[in-house]
């Protein structure tokens, strides 16, 4: 017996013992999905929850800043029962095609436009793990850190 039978024959034993969850494997899948190496990564550098401006009606949310060198990501999010809402701007102001990435959908599953101002708004993002991509109009890309929604 050769290594590679070997390992063929601990492959075998372990997908037949002990297999890769269904939901692991769609995880994997996905990840390799929501790659975007060239993008430039805002990381998350403000997390403000659950204060309201003085004088402001509606309830609490959740203010975060995401900066990387050029351009800074600021969104606020909002409970919709089991859902959340993210309004935000890209400053410098730029238009862009904003995506959510999430674990629950699939790559392209959930997107928004930034207009020339910079100002967008996603509906309906599931609870857990979010990281929101902003593909802009001179081919450049921004990702954001994953935050917890």
């Amino acid at each position: 017996m050769n290594d590679d039978e070997l390992i063929s024959g601990v492959r075998d034993a372990f997908e037949i013992l002990d297999p890769v969850p269904p939901d692991v494997l769609a995880a994997a899948r996905a990840s390799i999905a929501w790659r975007t190496p060239s993008a430039t990564l805002a990381e998350l550098s403000h997390d403000r929850a659950g204060r309201t401006a003085a004088g402001v009606r509606g309830g609490t949310g959740r203010t975060l800043t995401f900066t990387c060198p050029g351009s800074t990501v600021e969104i606020e999010v909002a409970e919709q029962g089991r859902h959340r809402e993210i309004t935000g701007r890209l400053v410098p102001a730029a238009a862009a095609v904003v995506e959510v990435r999430h674990r629950d959908l699939p790559p392209d599953g959930l997107t928004s436009r930034a207009g020339p101002a910079g100002l967008f708004r996603v509906l309906r993002v599931p609870q857990g793990p979010v990281s929101l991509v902003f593909r802009l109009e001179d081919g450049t890309s921004i990702v954001t850190s994953w935050i917890r929604l």
